[in-house]
């Protein structure tokens, strides 16, 4: 009896509860003197840095970066074209990943009464190390399936031996080259509660 090369393809998704979220905010500052913008944003940056500095000591905050402030100063044109008296700008942007959904929360309330900084959207997101563990489990249930897939093919034809040959990320055993989804799992769907990580392979058995 002649050999049966069986292709098939295996998926598998998981979601599960975000651990964390990145915050990101702009101090923006403007004015007619450079020295008093100057003063001022950091007059307002400086308290962020240090209560998430504190933040961080405690545990809430597993990390947080603040850039250094940006100055440019322009001169405006009105309707008519008119210059208009020079204006001075001062932004700094700041980033923080909290651990803590109540603490991030205190945070932006806080935030939110203070003239001068612009909230930006929240990214959610898994711990480093629990992504990297459900990509591996993920990717191991896509083998799976494809596995117990191409068992079926091969028992409906009659073959009950099955050779693995190769085994790749999905589209990458095709002639035409797709995007692959990946044998290394990744978050392709993030919500505010919840993530959902995906993976797809393709395999080929001889069957026997």
């Amino acid at each position: 009896m002649s050999e049966v090369i069986i292709t098939v393809r295996g998926e598998s998704r998981r979601s599960v509860p975000a651990e964390r979220a990145t915050a990101q905010i702009t101090v923006a500052v403007d004015g007619p003197e450079r020295g008093a913008v100057i003063e001022r944003i950091a007059a307002i940056a400086e308290p962020v840095r240090t209560g998430l500095a504190h933040r961080h000591e405690r545990g809430v905050v597993a990390a947080w970066h603040s850039q250094r402030p940006a100055v440019w100063s322009e001169c405006p044109e009105n309707r008519d074209g008119t210059q208009l008296p020079l204006v001075h700008h001062a932004t700094v942007d700041i980033s923080a990943t909290f651990t803590d959904t109540m603490a991030l929360s205190d945070w932006l309330n806080t935030l939110a009464v203070h003239d001068g900084i612009q909230i930006g959207p929240l990214t959610w997101e898994l711990a480093p190390q629990s992504h990297a563990r459900i990509e591996r489990e993920v990717a191991f249930e896509a083998v799976a399936v494809a596995v117990e897939r191409a068992h079926a093919y091969a028992g409906a034809i009659g073959r009950g031996t099955l050779t693995p040959v190769e085994i790749a990320d999905a589209g990458m055993l095709g002639d035409n080259a797709r995007t692959a989804t990946m044998l290394r799992a990744s978050a392709i769907d993030i919500h505010p509660d919840d993530i959902t990580i995906a993976a797809a392979v393709e395999a080929r058995f001889r069957a026997t």
